[in-house]
């Protein structure tokens, strides 16, 4: 089980699919508890299973989710900026330096963040089911990190629900908007290459996702794609645009 270790912060990630393959960051569902185990038991289907044969995939446990085994501390003030930053700070000790990201729920979150933190990194991204808000049930994402914030501080001495929940207002209600991680003024001027397969739940509202598609300026829409029947020729979709969009020469 490797570990990437930084002061106090520890990541487990693993590695799959093929080495020669363009990286491809796994951005797992699950809300605070996004963790690689989520694949196989919570994704409408495993990138580790149908795209082994395409891409150099690496997952990873998000600090602190529950059903992982990455920790660090609970940092409050910025808590968007300190996941991308451990992503990021995994790639730069694999050595990837361009790389894809596909992201279930609050994984879009995350890879529209990171098209924002690292444009130049990040070459194309997949969204499936992002989650967002929703002015007439604003709490869906908030009372979900309460539920994580109990188990956590449950078995963590070091952390109060006080500080989890200064850790979810900054998250979800600060500002209470759109995809949360960023503004829709960013996606407006986003330039890296999205595919966008919207949400159809509470969690993750069909219109937050279209309006995700509709105004970045490189986006395209797969809608419908989630049931059983449209799996296949969704993963075929997805694979198409991770694809289209490798830069040449980047395998040899």
């Amino acid at each position: 089980m490797p570990f990437f270790r930084q002061r106090s912060v520890r990541i487990h990630y693993e590695e799959g699919g093929s080495p020669s393959g363009y990286p491809l960051l796994l951005l797992a569902p699950g809300g605070l508890n996004s963790a690689l185990e989520n694949w196989s038991r919570m994704a409408a289907f495993n990138p580790l299973e149908v795209f082994k044969q395409d891409f150099r995939m690496i997952v990873m446990d998000q600090r602190n989710a529950n059903t992982g085994t990455s920790t660090g501390p609970v940092e409050t003030d910025d808590p968007w900026n300190m996941f991308l930053t451990d992503q990021l700070n995994l790639l730069d000790y694999l050595g990837v330096r361009g790389f894809f990201a596909l992201g279930f729920c609050i994984g879009c979150s995350y890879a529209l963040g990171l098209a924002q933190k690292a444009p130049d990194r990040l070459t194309a991204a997949v969204l499936c089911q992002p989650i967002g808000h929703r002015p007439e049930d604003p709490d869906v994402m908030f009372e979900s990190g309460l539920s994580w914030g109990k188990e956590l501080t449950a078995r963590r001495s070091d952390v109060d629900m006080a500080t989890v929940e200064i850790l979810l207002h900054n998250m979800y209600r600060s500002p209470a908007d759109f995809v949360y991680s960023v503004s829709r003024d960013f996606v407006r001027s986003c330039q890296t290459p999205l595919l966008v397969l919207p949400g159809n739940d509470r969690p993750h509202p069909h219109d937050v996702g279209v309006a995700v598609a509709d105004l970045a300026p490189k986006s395209e829409r797969m809608d419908p794609w989630k049931d059983a029947d449209l799996i296949p020729q969704t993963v075929e979709g997805v694979r198409d645009f991770f694809k289209k969009h490798t830069p040449a020469g980047a395998l040899r």
